[in-house]
């Protein structure tokens, strides 16, 4: 078991579970003792190939031989290959390769600033955004977020950002000033608690920004790559960004992360106004490689829309049939949410004790995030895990009341 936070020197900045996984194999984590559990949290959506995926584990081998880090002083043939291929299955022109979505999302903002600049409007800086979103946790992206539990402590919040309450139209229209350079959406929030947006909203966003000149984000950080059952989850809408952040499963578990734009967005993105020591290095340009290679290979988001229609019908009669602890069902694909009747801590907590991890979210809302690779058998293994979770939930509160 971890040591005790007194005796510990890191930063006490995590409420950490009791437990220390020595390896992983697929979807399963193997703790330290021996104890293996279902892993639906993969990493919160980091892991979409699983645990030791054998392309990835080779792949990383291999490169980790030949060359780690040169820095973007030099040509890195990885990125080009990548950058093709993304560009080439996506709305987008151009790739700027980071180390995390909170990096990527740092890019898409300044991008977005950049191209008003370049076009003679330096005065159009102001980024709109949504309540409930989370976008990461260095200083701009907290106040693009806007949620007071991440901006607390940290100073005044940094200007330039600007939110309207989830799913109001007329206060999103009437926000829009002279002054926005453009509109930041998670097309399914994840932290907030699995809430889509609906594709005919996404696709009256689009309209707005063509309408007001403005530039319309999505941060796919937690949303793409398959999570949702298409490679992006805005397919799903037909409204194509001018700008995307993409983190989280493109690595598989490696670090990495990029901002993608259209040829029009990146006109202001020109040598020298952005940089990175660590982005795009050759093992992470590798490692995301080869996740293409699987997640855009025949047949694999076929894969994964069947998973997730095998979850979400089975955790749907979860509804019905425990009432007092199940409230609803979001999500799309692969991106599950738990309502819960019960606190969300306490429902994780017995999920444990059944031997499978999740993760919270906000609206009181269990995560379920698989790795992709989940099998039909695996999904079943999950579903009675879960419900004995929810049905020792409910026998516990039927004996309270009793």
């Amino acid at each position: 078991m971890p040591n005790d936070v007194a005796a510990s020197h890191l930063f006490p900045t995590y409420a950490r579970a009791p437990l220390r996984f020595e390896r992983g194999e697929g979807v399963w984590l193997v703790t330290e003792e021996g104890e293996r559990f279902l892993d639906l949290g993969a990493g919160i959506a980091v892991n979409s190939l699983g645990h030791a995926h054998p392309h990835l584990v080779a792949t990383l081998q291999d490169q980790a031989a030949k060359l780690w880090h040169t820095s973007n002083l030099y040509e890195i043939p990885g990125q080009e290959r990548l950058g093709a291929r993304l560009t080439a299955a996506t709305f987008a022109d151009r790739a700027f390769f980071t180390n995390s979505g909170a990096e990527a999302l740092e890019c898409a903002f300044k991008t977005a600033r950049r191209y008003h600049y370049v076009g003679g409007h330096p005065e159009r800086f102001r980024i709109m955004s949504f309540t409930g979103a989370f976008h990461g946790r260095t200083l701009a992206t907290i106040a693009a977020g806007g949620q007071a539990k991440y901006l607390e402590g940290f100073g005044p919040k940094v200007d330039g950002f600007d939110q309207v309450p989830f799913g109001d139209h007329a206060a999103l229209r009437e926000a829009i000033g002279p002054e926005t350079a453009a509109i930041v959406i998670e097309p399914i929030q994840g932290e907030g608690g699995i809430r889509s947006v609906p594709p005919q909203c996404l696709r009256g966003l689009r309209e707005l920004c063509d309408a007001e000149g403005i530039l319309l984000i999505y941060d796919e950080v937690q949303t793409g790559v398959g999570r949702t059952g298409t490679f992006f989850a805005y397919e799903q809408s037909g409204a194509a960004p001018d700008i995307m952040a993409v983190a989280k499963g493109i690595g598989g578990g490696f670090p990495l992360g990029v901002c993608l734009a259209t040829e029009e967005a990146a006109r202001g993105m020109t040598a020298g106004t952005h940089g990175t020591t660590y982005g795009g290095n050759p093992l992470a340009m590798a490692v995301g490689n080869a996740v293409l290679d699987v997640v855009l290979a025949d047949g694999f988001l076929e894969h994964v829309r069947d998973m997730s229609l095998r979850f979400k019908q089975s955790l749907a009669s979860l509804v019905d049939r425990y009432p007092d602890v199940v409230e609803e069902i979001r999500g799309e694909g692969l991106l599950l949410g738990i309502k819960a009747k019960v606190l969300n801590t306490q429902l994780l907590g017995e999920l444990r004790a059944h031997g499978v991890l999740a993760v919270p979210a906000g609206d009181n809302v269990v995560r379920l995030l698989p790795p992709l690779v989940i099998s039909a058998e695996e999904v079943r293994e999950a579903i009675d895990r879960i419900e004995r979770a929810v049905s020792a939930l409910s026998l516990a509160s039927a004996r309270k009341s009793a």
